[in-house]
């Protein structure tokens, strides 16, 4: 019994200094980013093709109320028939409002997507060779709280499926 508690207790001292040398790090990429020239003309590119949109989106605002207002001053006179046919219209219009507004949000986040991925992709590529570098073992998002990097090491994954019995 004593061999097994000085066992674990070496295992547990040696574990423990393996543990302590490993060299750990930190970036806020928020930060990082903030101070990217790149992402300031991401940005402003960005705000130029999203205002395109925008601009639409008012112009067909206006135009929705401009009928809404038509109708509603003019309702008195309509025959049923007349009516059908304005209310109809003003559906239709807010129907195509409510595309055109999904649309532009999809397009504006793949217009995102595809100006900012670059970058993102420039930023990692900076924080891994920093850290292999510097002998970073990992290095945390101080913004985020995820690990950036891991020096290479073992994937136990095979072990737990095994453990698990999963083939």
């Amino acid at each position: 019994m004593r061999k097994i508690v000085l066992f674990l207790a070496c295992s547990l001292f040696v574990g423990n200094t393996l543990f302590a040398q490993a060299k750990f790090g930190y970036i806020n990429s928020d930060e990082l980013l903030s101070i990217m020239p790149e992402v300031r003309k991401a940005d402003s590119s960005l705000q130029l093709f999203a205002k395109s949109y925008q601009d639409q989106l008012e112009e067909m605002g206006k135009e929705y109320q401009r009928k809404v207002q038509d109708f509603q001053g003019q309702e008195k006179n309509m025959t049923e028939a007349v009516k059908e046919v304005k209310i109809k219209e003003i559906q239709q219009l807010e129907e195509r409002i409510q595309s055109t507004q999904q649309s532009a949000q999809e397009k504006v986040a793949r217009k995102k997507e595809e100006l900012y991925s670059p970058i993102l992709e420039k930023a990692d590529k900076a924080i891994k060779d920093v850290a292999k570098a510097n002998n970073y073992d990992y290095v945390f998002d101080a913004s985020r709280g995820n690990i950036l990097y891991a020096k290479e090491s073992d994937n136990i994954l095979p072990l737990v499926k095994t453990k698990l019995g999963i083939k």
